[in-house]
């Protein structure tokens, strides 16, 4: 694997993302296109179709939605353990998630003053990740 950094540290799975995506959008699309074109006698399941195509859609949204609030506890666990390891307390009680899961990419020797700088001036995932100096890389998100 190419070395991870902040410019290419997204991670976008072609079948789920982009097949995915275009075919629960066909689908969802057809089956409108179905239920306004189809004879009255046939619009029940027309209907029925349509609102398939739409428990699908949020059944993907969800399972995605689901798996990513799980991935986000662990991380949120693994460096606040870290944190600890590192400097004896937790970290500090301000840090959103989302600032949580940026830090993750910090080395050791940034991290506690990163978190600390986070937590002080409030800042976003991005302006984390882009202050990291020495990037630690992680492969198990997706």
């Amino acid at each position: 694997m190419k070395e991870q950094n902040f410019k290419n540290h997204s991670r976008l799975v072609k079948g789920y993302h982009g097949l995915g995506f275009f075919l629960l959008l066909a689908i969802l699309i057809g089956s409108v296109i179905n239920v306004c074109h189809s004879a009255p006698e046939n619009l029940y399941s027309a209907t029925l179709i349509m609102a398939m195509s739409i428990l699908i859609a949020v059944v993907m949204y969800f399972t995605r939605s689901f798996a990513l609030k799980a991935n986000d506890r662990a991380i949120r666990a693994q460096e606040n353990f870290r944190h600890y390891v590192l400097t004896g307390k937790v970290l500090p009680a301000g840090l959103r998630s989302g600032q949580i899961v940026a830090l993750r990419f910090a080395s050791d020797d940034e991290f506690p003053a990163l978190a600390a700088k986070a937590a002080a001036e409030n800042l976003g995932g991005t302006a984390i990740k882009e202050a990291i100096t020495n990037w630690k890389a992680d492969y198990e998100r997706v």
